[in-house]
């Protein structure tokens, strides 16, 4: 597969991707466990069958030394035994903010609950807006075409500031 465009050559999406990544570099280093944004960004990008970001996101998460387990149980996070009562609250908020436009109720008010239970206010904050940057970057990649299978750890630190 090739990409329809090079989203690393092209000026005008350069500027874009730096802009990304300073909005994600934001959230990195806000409170909310890097874990749980590693397993959030790789949820969201099943979801969405963005080969390139399940590439990006597993590879930056087992370097971060994220356990080979738990990321293959990431997509059946419910029936498994790895995950915290906090990482399962991220994982179904993942879900339920990336699927809203297949169900008409959105985020539910239980899993909001649940959210709540867990984390402060600026981790939600920080995980609302990993879920909405991730499913903009994921859609960025499906609709060029963006193959998955080249992303070295670190691949994009460049593009700070």
């Amino acid at each position: 597969m090739q990409p329809r465009i090079d989203l690393m050559s092209n000026e005008l999406a350069a500027k874009i991707n730096k802009r990304i990544y300073n909005v994600s570099l934001a959230i990195q280093q806000s409170s909310l466990p890097q874990a749980t944004q590693d397993l959030v960004m790789l949820r969201a990008s099943q979801i969405n069958g963005c080969g390139f970001c399940i590439d990006y996101h597993t590879k930056d998460a087992t370097a971060a030394g994220e356990s080979a387990v738990r990321l293959h149980l990431v997509a059946a996070w419910r029936e498994s035994t790895v995950f915290t009562e906090a990482e399962r609250a991220a994982l179904a908020l993942t879900e339920e903010g990336t699927r809203i436009a297949d169900a008409a109720r959105g985020v539910s008010d239980e899993t909001w609950a649940r959210v709540r239970e867990h984390y402060d206010e600026d981790q939600i904050v920080a995980l609302v807006s990993v879920i909405a940057m991730i499913n903009a970057t994921n859609r960025l990649n499906v609709i060029v075409h963006n193959p998955g299978g080249s992303y070295q750890p670190g691949q994009f630190a460049n593009l700070a500031n």
